[in-house]
């Protein structure tokens, strides 16, 4: 009889283990899904400042170059001049 009791409680507790409340897999998957999503939009706004950044280093790498053509030019019509001047 008591092998019977023992056997009854312990299907009795594996019967309530199975219905403890679990997480579907669905929702593992929804869960996972969202945070792909987000590591693939940080991923790209990352991308985007990046490219940003790299347009503004070439913008200010060109106005330097015009800044320094405009110098070179305004020294070269004043050494011109000034040879001018002298004859």
């Amino acid at each position: 009889m008591k092998k019977i009791a023992l056997t009854m409680i312990a299907v009795s507790a594996l019967g309530l283990a199975a219905c403890s409340k679990t997480t579907t897999a669905n929702n593992v998957t929804a869960n996972d899904t969202n945070a792909m999503n987000a590591a693939m939009s940080d991923i790209n706004a990352a991308a985007s400042d990046a490219n940003m950044a790299a347009n503004s280093a070439m913008n200010s790498a060109a106005a330097a170059t015009n800044a320094a053509d405009s110098a070179a030019g305004s020294a070269a019509n004043a050494a011109s001049t000034a040879t001018n001047a002298a004859k």
